[in-house]
C-alpha cells in the first residue's frame, strides 16, 4: 500500500479551490434578479473523496476479474453544489446574501492556506531529513 502524505491536503486544496469559484460566482451575481446563491458542504465532499479512494492512507481499489465491480476514478471529486437557503431573500428573486457569502469565502480561503501551510511544514521536514540538517 502506498502511502502519499500529500493526498489529504491535495485532495482539500482541490475542493477549497472549487468552493472559492462558487462562493465568488455567488458574489459577482449578488445584484443578478432570480440568481440563486449555491454552495456545498467541503467537510461532506472532503469524506466523499477520501472514500472513493482520494485520501492520503486509503486502499484503492482494482478490477482485476470480469466480475468485479469497477470504481470510477476521481468518482467523489465533483461536489455536490446545492443552492442556499436564504434568511432574507430580495424581492427580485436573488437569494444571495453578501455578508454570508464573504464570511463564508473569508474562511474557505483561511482553510486553503492552512493546507498550503501544512504541505509546506512537511516539504520542510522532508528537506531537513534528507540533508541532515537541523
Amino acid at each position: 500500500m502506498k502511502i502519499d502524505p500529500f493526498a489529504n491536503h491535495a485532495s482539500a486544496l482541490k475542493l477549497r479551490a472549487s468552493r472559492n469559484e462558487v462562493l465568488a460566482g455567488n458574489i459577482a451575481n449578488a445584484d443578478t434578479p432570480n440568481y440563486k446563491a449555491r454552495d456545498f458542504d467541503f467537510a461532506e465532499a472532503l469524506a466523499a473523496q477520501q472514500s472513493a479512494g482520494g485520501g492520503g492512507d486509503t486502499v484503492r481499489l482494482l478490477k482485476t476479474q470480469p466480475g468485479h465491480f469497477g470504481v470510477a476514478a476521481g468518482a467523489a471529486s465533483n461536489p455536490t453544489v446545492g443552492y442556499r437557503i436564504p434568511s432574507q431573500p430580495a424581492v427580485d428573486g436573488n437569494t444571495v446574501e453578501t455578508d454570508i457569502e464573504q464570511a463564508a469565502y473569508a474562511e474557505n480561503v483561511v482553510g486553503y492556506q492552512a493546507s498550503l501551510n501544512f504541505i509546506n511544514q512537511k516539504i520542510r521536514g522532508l528537506r531537513t531529513a534528507i540533508k541532515g540538517e537541523i
